[in-house]
């Protein structure tokens, strides 16, 4: 395994080590191999949606139409 050394400024320090603290991780490295993992998953889903999108063609919806299919989504 490598070692990589990372400088922070003091509150990103004092955040990384809270979250060791609460017990979630078992050190710093564990906490900031969990954040690749997430930005990578993030990244890769972004990505398949991007490509899915892509995919599916062009909307003969206008925007104003999806715009507001996505409020009335969201209002539930």
């Amino acid at each position: 395994m490598a070692t990589l050394n990372i400088s922070l400024p003091d509150v990103m320090r004092d955040w990384v080590e809270a979250q060791v603290a609460s017990g979630e991780y078992a050190n710093v490295s564990d906490y900031l191999r969990d954040l690749i993992r997430h930005d990578q998953r993030q990244r890769e889903a972004l990505k398949l949606a991007l490509i899915e999108g892509e995919q599916s063609g062009i909307s003969t919806r206008k925007v104003a139409d999806i715009i507001g299919a996505t409020k009335d989504t969201l209002r539930g």
